[in-house]
C-alpha cells in the first residue's frame, strides 16, 4: 500500500522551511540594501563578544547579527537579552587552564534589537523579552520564500 504524501503545491514558505545561513545572507543583503538599518558609530572597532580577540572581520556583521537574531525571535521569541547573550557566546580562551563559557555582549545585542524594533520586526512581549510582530513575521516569511524558490 502506497502512502501519499500530504503535499501542497503552492504552501507558501516559512522560515522555518529554509537553511538558516541562505536566510541569515538573504535577510543581511535585505536589511543593508533597505537603507532603514543605522550601524552605530562604534561598529567598526567593538568586539562582539568578552572571549574574542578582535572585532569582525566582516564589514557587514552587524546587518548579519540583526537577521540572524531575527530569525531566532522568529523561532522561538519571549526570550530576553540574558538568553542571547548565552547563545552568541563561546568558550573563553584561558591559556594552560580549561577553557569556560563567555557570554556575548550584551550591547551588541540590545543594538540590534533597537534597530529591529524601529524597523516593526520585533516588539517587547507583555511577560518579558521580545516577540516578532506580524509585520516582521511578514516581512521574514516573503524573504524565506525567495529563498526558497530560488533553490529550486
Amino acid at each position: 500500500m502506497a502512502e501519499k504524501t500530504a503535499s501542497v503545491p503552492n504552501k507558501p514558505a516559512t522560515v522555518r522551511d529554509v537553511a538558516a545561513d541562505q536566510f541569515i545572507a538573504a535577510y543581511a543583503r535585505h536589511l543593508k540594501r533597505g537603507g532603514r538599518v543605522e550601524q552605530p558609530k562604534w561598529v567598526e572597532i567593538v568586539k562582539t563578544a568578552h572571549h574574542n580577540e578582535l572585532a569582525p572581520l566582516d564589514p557587514d556583521w552587524f546587518f548579519v547579527r540583526a537577521a540572524s537574531l531575527a530569525r531566532k525571535i522568529y523561532l522561538d521569541g519571549g526570550k530576553g537579552v540574558g538568553f542571547y547573550r548565552r547563545v552568541y557566546g563561546g568558550s573563553k580562551n584561558n591559556g594552560s587552564r580549561p577553557s569556560h563559557h563567555s557570554d556575548a555582549s550584551g550591547s551588541v545585542i540590545r543594538a540590534v534589537l533597537k534597530q529591529l524594533e524601529a524597523l516593526k520586526v520585533v516588539e517587547k512581549a507583555p511577560k518579558g523579552g521580545r516577540r516578532i510582530t506580524s509585520t516582521g513575521q511578514r516581512d521574514l516569511d516573503r524573504i524565506a520564500g525567495q529563498v526558497f524558490n530560488k533553490r529550486k
